[in-house]
């Protein structure tokens, strides 16, 4: 942000309330998220989205990736391949 945009700050916040106050309806909920941490902001989000969705259980049968599947000849390379470190 600049400086004028500074001198502004609670001008942001009273249109930030007006829209809110005008679009915040039963049918679409106004809904704020805060992002002092924008990762942990962006995981919430996610989150909340997601558990806003119904979900259920549907029956699945079972599978077998390895039913069918040859090596045909193929063995693994001795190559030093490079991985990304897993976080989560």
């Amino acid at each position: 942000m600049d400086l004028k945009s500074y001198s502004r700050w609670y001008e942001y916040f009273r249109a930030r309330d007006d829209m809110f106050a005008a679009t915040d309806t039963p049918f679409a909920l106004g809904t704020s998220c805060g992002a002092t941490d924008k990762r942990r902001a962006r995981l919430n989000l996610i989150t909340h989205l997601l558990k806003q969705i119904p979900y259920k259980k549907l029956p699945r049968e079972k599978i077998s990736c390895r039913s069918g599947r040859k090596r045909g000849g193929y063995r693994d390379p001795d190559y030093p391949f490079k991985f990304i470190k897993e976080v989560y």
